[in-house]
């Protein structure tokens, strides 16, 4: 519940009282086991985290072979992780909506930047590294690609909840925008879309 609070709101927006009485409770028991207002934000962060963790964890040690094995099966690998990423926040789009509301004001809780997100942004630089490292993709800037990957994401998933396309349509598209731009990052030179 308080996920979807601070998802749909934001930090200020959300008392505690909306939030017991959004899970049925009284205010006492969310403070009993939530704490504060800023643990219990931190605790929507932590859960939202474990969740991506697990899922791209999972997908990192599956490409980690094919990312060192040759330039095609990076590529294939590349494909797979961030197909992993969006079918993840496309299931999830609270995840989302919770960290553009921690955007929205980028001097605040930066902790939380810190604690939940760099930690998945190093996973996949470090794939990245240990491709280029491999000489299998050449990639300079890897945290640069990362964090426009993760905004592009970011954003077809706001377009996907504006519900001004077909979700369907703009899932496909955006698959394949996706896809192109890494064949365009990392392909063979002598490669046509």
């Amino acid at each position: 519940m308080a996920t979807a609070l601070f998802a749909q709101r934001g930090f200020d927006a959300v008392g505690l009282r909306e939030v017991a009485a959004a899970a049925g409770v009284d205010v006492a028991t969310v403070a009993h086991h939530a704490g504060a207002k800023a643990q219990l934000y931190d605790a929507c962060f932590a859960r939202v985290f474990a969740a991506e963790q697990r899922v791209l964890q999972e997908a990192a040690q599956r490409a980690h072979p094919a990312l060192v094995a040759g330039p095609r099966q990076a590529l294939g690998a590349l494909h797979c992780l961030v197909d992993v990423f969006v079918d993840f926040l496309e299931d999830n789009p609270e995840t989302t909506s919770l960290w553009l509301r921690r955007w929205l004001e980028p001097q605040r809780h930066v902790e939380l930047d810190v604690r939940y997100a760099e930690p998945l942004y190093a996973l996949v630089v470090g794939l990245l590294n240990a491709a280029t490292e491999a000489g299998t993709l050449t990639e300079p800037t890897p945290q640069v690609t990362v964090r426009s990957l993760v905004w592009a994401v970011h954003g077809h998933v706001t377009a996907l909840a504006a519900g001004v396309r077909s979700n369907a349509r703009e899932r496909r598209e955006f698959r394949a925008f996706v896809h192109r731009l890494l064949d365009a990052l990392y392909g063979p030179a002598d490669s046509t879309p």
